[in-house]
């Protein structure tokens, strides 16, 4: 476990490296420009950044701990970040040296409170993984656990021993970094960094809890639960702790592995509209989902045949004979209700190529303050929806980089002139969508994203028209309840009338009550005329035969509200 004094030296490692770059920045982008050498700021800044990227990026591998996870962050931030840094960081791995394997089965021995032989009948002292927080070994239960458990094969999970200290002393460099941030007005007016280092830290530590990670997996196999798509390896939970954790091995073809799919017989350009619609249902419809859903946690398992034929019948849509199986789930996101909402308007936006409506989508979803000038977003999105909208990876390849770049270094200015804000967990959602997108090139570099987005935003589209039609429909049955009700009971009236019930006894009053039974009447056929029409034309684009009908009766209510009971007035 790592000493006070080598925790100190780490500490003040990260504090320099982030001193001394913002004293490079405060020099270049506050001093230059105020003694009029604003030119010489602009002409070294991209060198400067991509310097900055490629120390910071040689210091999370020297490190490791948190530190490569701040670089993965850093390399999702196209919002905020200069593409010259997030590019020169977007190839960052967690991927570290192992730690030797003595050190490893002294740390799972004094968690299970066993030896291992006496837990496992086999461990394979060669790690399969090894990332920055810990590492995972093919191990095999020992016949009374595999019996208990049906499960024989299984993934052991062991974080790096001292790893805890690692991320406290990270953490509370960060936290400091975060406060002189927030004192420096080019950031502290796009983003509150104290809050979005709060944020990392709780992803963080949530990380480093394997109890938390095999809760996060049955809920996410809950969520999935009956969907042939989608598998999730079982836990094992009478050898997990906190700090270990074993899992049913489902290691299969890992989903970029062309060769591998091949072999399979299976075609990786199917692969890629499958992986894409199960990220948008964890996204869009249930609201929590895998926020690291990289190559290497992401299998492409072949079923057994005649396994997807219950499927089949289920769901009257084909289902492909191979299905999607997850692991990791240490980084998991939640989407709330409000977000969802947003996340839903946005994608449906997108799909119709509607900047206005993407920007409106994203202020309602508080991405975009309210009070932003949001004419020159609009004008851009117009511009990127109609150059670039329609076209798949393979096609974007073909355009001449020259309009990528001038495109990019106009469409990044002004997006990082707005006034962003980052809602609950978006952090993670851009980074799920991100590495969706990269996983899905890599199967198909023709791949089109928005084939994927439109259909799944024209359910959206459909299930909002649905609920509308049904506000509709149940306002018109309540209507013409009224309508069935109120002869019956403005006659009811009447008879109270006749019969002397009412102490009333002027003629004139019974005239009154006739004229008003008439026009009654003939408003609760101009409703009925309304209802009927609106209920016709939202109802015709699914369904013509009934949405006609129902156009056409709504003529017979329209009639008796303008001729019906003009006698006897």
């Amino acid at each position: 476990m790592p000493d006070a004094r080598i925790s100190r030296a780490r500490y003040r490692r990260i504090l320099r490296f982030a001193g001394w770059n913002l004293a490079v920045t405060w020099f270049f982008e506050l001093l230059l420009p105020r003694i009029g050498l604003t030119r010489v700021a602009e002409r070294t800044r991209a060198k400067r950044m991509q310097r900055f990227a490629r120390r910071f990026h040689v210091l999370a591998v020297d490190l490791g701990g948190l530190m490569i996870k701040v670089g993965q962050f850093m390399s999702s931030r196209l919002d905020v970040l200069p593409p010259e840094i997030t590019k020169e960081l977007e190839g960052l791995q967690d991927e570290v040296a192992p730690v030797p394997f003595d050190a490893i089965r002294a740390l799972a021995e004094a968690e299970l409170g066993m030896p291992l032989p006496a837990a496992f009948a086999y461990v394979d002292p060669v790690p399969v993984a090894a990332a920055s927080l810990g590492q995972a070994h093919r191990a095999r239960l020992v016949p009374r656990d595999a019996a208990e458990t049906g499960l024989d094969a299984v993934v052991l999970k062991v974080q790096r021993p001292g790893i805890d200290t690692i991320v406290e002393v990270d953490l509370a460099a960060l936290r400091r970094v975060g406060r002189w941030l927030s004192h420096v007005r080019l950031v502290y007016s796009r983003v509150d960094a104290p809050a979005l280092v709060e944020e990392f830290a709780q992803t963080s530590l949530e990380e480093i809890d394997y109890l938390h990670e095999a809760a996060n997996s049955v809920r996410f196999a809950e969520e999935f639960a009956g969907d042939p798509r989608v598998g999730v390896p079982e836990v094992v939970w009478e050898r997990s702790t906190r700090k270990v954790l074993t899992l049913q091995d489902v290691t299969a073809i890992k989903i970029t592995d062309a060769a591998g799919l091949a072999a399979a017989g299976i075609d990786p350009a199917e692969v890629a509209p499958v992986f894409a619609a199960v990220m948008f249902d964890q996204l869009f419809t249930n609201g929590f989902f895998h926020a690291d859903p990289h190559p290497g946690n992401v299998f492409v398992t072949p079923m057994p045949p005649g396994s997807t034929d219950a499927a089949v019948q289920a769901s009257g849509e084909p289902v492909p004979a191979w299905r999607l199986t997850f692991i990791d789930f240490g980084m998991m996101g939640t989407v709330p209700p409000n977000t969802r909402s947003g996340l839903r308007k946005m994608l449906i936006a997108a799909a119709s190529r509607d900047g206005k409506g993407l920007v409106a989508a994203a202020q309602d979803l508080g991405v975009l303050l309210a009070t932003a000038d949001t004419r020159e977003l609009e004008r851009a999105l117009t511009q990127l929806f109609a150059r670039f909208g329609g076209m798949g990876f393979a096609e974007l390849r073909e355009v001449d980089p020259r309009e990528f770049r001038e495109f990019g270094l106009e469409f990044g200015h002004v997006v990082r002139s707005l006034p962003f804000q980052l809602p609950e967990n978006f952090l993670l959602i851009i980074r799920a969508m991100s590495l969706t997108s990269g996983v899905c090139s890599a199967l198909n570099p023709a791949f089109n994203l928005w084939e994927s987005v439109e259909p799944y935003a024209q359910q959206l589209i459909r299930e909002e028209r649905g609920n509308v039609a049904s506000d509709i429909g149940r306002q018109a049955l309540d209507n013409l309840a009224l309508a069935w009700r109120l002869p019956a009971r403005l006659d009811a009236l009447v008879t109270r009338v006749e019969e002397g019930s009412l102490a009333v006894t002027n003629p004139a009053l019974e005239r009154r009550i006739a004229r008003l039974e008439r026009t009654m009447t003939r408003a609760v056929s101009a409703l009925l005329f309304g209802a009927l029409l609106v209920a016709g034309a939202v109802v015709r684009t699914e369904d013509a035969v009934f949405g006609t009908v129902l156009m056409v009766v709504s003529l017979l209510p329209l009639l008796h509200s303008l001729f019906g009971g003009r006698r006897g007035g």
